[in-house]
Formats: C-alpha cells, structure tokens, sequence
C-alpha cells in the first residue's frame, strides 16, 4: 500500500531523478564517512546514499516510514532511529558527521538551530530547505532578509546554496519552491563568551525591525554603553554584522561579571 503524505509532518516526497542525482553528487558521499539524513522519507536519497556509506543512519519520526524502511533495508545498510529529529542528540553518534535531508518546512528553523548546539560534532550539513528561508540563512548584513536567523547562523557556519528544487520536483507538490544548501562549521569566528546572551541580544534587537537599537538593545544598553561599542543607537538591528553582535553580547556578559564581582566583594 503506498504511503499516504502527512500534512502534519509536512511530508512533500521527492521523485524527481534529475534532482535526486545532482543532490547525490552535490554531497559526494565516501565509504566510511559517519553520515545521518534527517527525514528520509520514502528513501529517495536513502537508497543511493546507502550504496556508499554503510551503514547509513536516519531519524524518522513517522513511524510507518520507519517500519517500511527497516523492512526493506538490513541494519548493515540502514540504522533508522525513530523519533524526533528536533529531539535528537546528534553529538552521540560521534564526531565529523555529515548531515544530509529534506527538511519539514514547518520545523526547518528549529532544525537547524538545534544542529548549530552540536556543531563541533559536526563535518557538514547538506539539506534542502524552503527557497525564502535559504535566503533569510545567507543574506546580508543591511538586506530585508538579514535576521536573526541570518546571524545565529552565519555566527556558526560557512554557508552557500548550491541547488534551486522546483515544486515539481516533489510529490505531492508544495506550493514554494526549495534549494539545496551547504553548511561548514566556522574556524574563523570568535566565539562569544556567553552564547545562551548572544542569542538573547540578537532576538531582542530584532524584536522590533523597524525599531532603533536605542528602543530595542536600550533596555539592556546605556548611551555611554552604545559609544564604548562604538555602535550608533539610531542604527537598525539589520546594520550590525554578526561580530559587532558577538561584541555586545562579550559587552554584556563582562559588565554582568564585573557587576556580579562588585557586589561580593562589598559584601
């Protein structure tokens, strides 16, 4: 009985063979290379990526996907976990994994803000995602698309897009189109202090886009503290590149430790 797609779990089936042999060797996929998809589906990348790396993994969270493809593939080939992928800790399948999948549209950004916690862990990521969300992940500083999303992740990662999907590349066919994109862990960033802060500091200036920095980080920055960074409070959140963000948030998490500091020693 074929599988029926669950709007629930965002299920758009890629079929489209073309597709399916430019993201194979878009990836490049090598005997003994650690390797898990995320969401395989009915196993259009399962299968030729199984030939290669043995064994394959993949998290599932349908379960009447994961019976079909224990069914059909040998855990030599093919070790499926059932579960949530937004649940998942990637980290306990060892170091320089490669991930690879079709994201859900609906949880693509928790996805990948989940990933970006097990980045040390990780070689690359390659996954197919919502055309406009690949743009809001590569665009820059300045743009309408750059965002929080944008710096979190640029914060974290080298990216490029690699393949524009067509709608009619799936079955059944979403009504937006979808691009293939490459994520490579970033050596070259300082790493921020605090990064739980980093992630706050982010989310609230852009809490208000249209806001100035003085009414979004205000609350959190003084006019002298604005200066001492050397950042104009009259700016948009959008006009910061992703290391003045890693300086405010360094800012914050000092000043909390000199504060924190200050107070036990006059006690």
């Amino acid at each position: 009985m074929a599988h029926r797609a669950r709007k629930r779990f965002s299920q758009n089936f890629l079929v489209d063979q073309l597709v399916i042999d430019r993201i194979i060797e878009t990836i490049a996929p090598k005997p003994g290379e650690h390797m898990v998809e995320i969401g395989p589906g009915l196993g259009a990348i399962t299968r030729p990526l199984s030939r290669i790396v043995r064994p394959l993994r993949a998290v599932e969270v349908d379960r009447d996907i994961v019976r079909t493809l224990r069914a059909e593939f040998p855990p030599s080939e093919l070790i499926v976990y059932e579960g949530d992928a937004l649940q998942f800790d990637f980290r306990a399948l060892g170091p320089q994994l490669r991930i690879v999948g079709n994201l859900p549209y609906h949880i693509s950004t928790p996805i990948l803000f989940h990933l970006s916690e097990s980045v040390e862990s990780l070689r690359d990521i390659h996954v197919m995602l919502q055309a406009e969300v690949v743009d809001r992940m590569l665009a820059e500083r300045g743009s309408a698309d750059y965002g929080r999303l944008s710096v979190m992740l640029q914060y974290r990662f080298g990216m490029e897009k690699l393949l524009d999907v067509p709608s009619t590349a799936f079955r059944p066919q979403p009504k937006v189109e979808s691009a293939v994109v490459r994520m490579l862990p970033r050596t070259d960033m300082k790493r921020a202090r605090n990064e739980p802060l980093l992630s706050a500091t982010v989310a609230l200036a852009f809490s208000q886009r249209r806001k100035t920095l003085r009414n979004t980080l205000g609350r959190v920055l003084s006019s002298q503290d604005f200066e001492a960074l050397h950042i104009d409070p009259q700016a948009r959140a959008q006009t910061l590149t992703v290391e003045q963000f890693v300086a405010v948030a360094d800012y914050r998490e000092a000043r909390a430790h000199d504060e924190t500091s200050g107070s036990a020693v006059r006690s």
